[in-house]
């Protein structure tokens, strides 16, 4: 597989909008939300450069579900999510792509009552976004290919990578 962003590349990234979030959010404390199961190790990785009154939560998010290839109706799964009302929130995604899955989920939790509402992603994949949705933090943009590594997967394999990696269009060969 070909390296697009290199783990070294990925840290300081993640360093430099640590920086920022904390800036941004002065002191103050912030509920961090990461969606399963891609921003795992960006959730990991971004809450130790962030010297802040953390609350860490999960919410799921799916439009794949069981032996499908093509996306069906969004499945919002949000059992481990605390309540939100009158909280800073930081909504933290791997992957903004077509926009569709965040803005969703944008819609479903400003229907929480936060106090405030941002969005962070790790990646911005240019030319595949279908919804206005401005992302507050970005950590880098990409062109459009099916990348893995860092918590991005295909078919559950090559989360653990510590860079990004574009898939071949031969998944086996990889």
């Amino acid at each position: 597989m070909d390296i697009l962003i290199s783990a070294e590349r990925i840290a300081q990234r993640v360093s430099e909008l640590g920086r920022q979030i904390r800036a941004d959010y002065q002191g103050q404390p912030v509920t961090i939300l990461g969606v399963l199961t891609g921003s795992l190790i960006f959730l990991s990785d971004l809450v130790r450069h962030l010297d802040l009154p953390l609350r860490i939560a999960l919410i799921q998010a799916s439009s794949y579900r069981g032996a499908v290839t093509r996306p069906g109706d969004l499945h919002i799964q949000s059992d481990l999510v605390p309540d939100l009302k009158g909280r800073h929130v930081l909504l933290l995604d791997d992957i903004l792509d077509t926009g569709q899955t965040l803005s969703h989920l944008v819609q479903h939790l400003r229907a929480m009552e936060p106090a405030s509402l941002r969005v962070a992603v790790l990646l911005r994949k240019l030319g595949r976004q279908q919804v206005a949705l401005e992302p507050d933090y970005c950590g880098f943009d990409i062109p459009d290919a099916f990348v893995v590594g860092y918590g991005l997967d295909f078919n559950d394999e090559y989360r653990n990578l510590p860079h990004i990696a574009v898939l071949p269009s031969n998944p086996g060969a990889a």
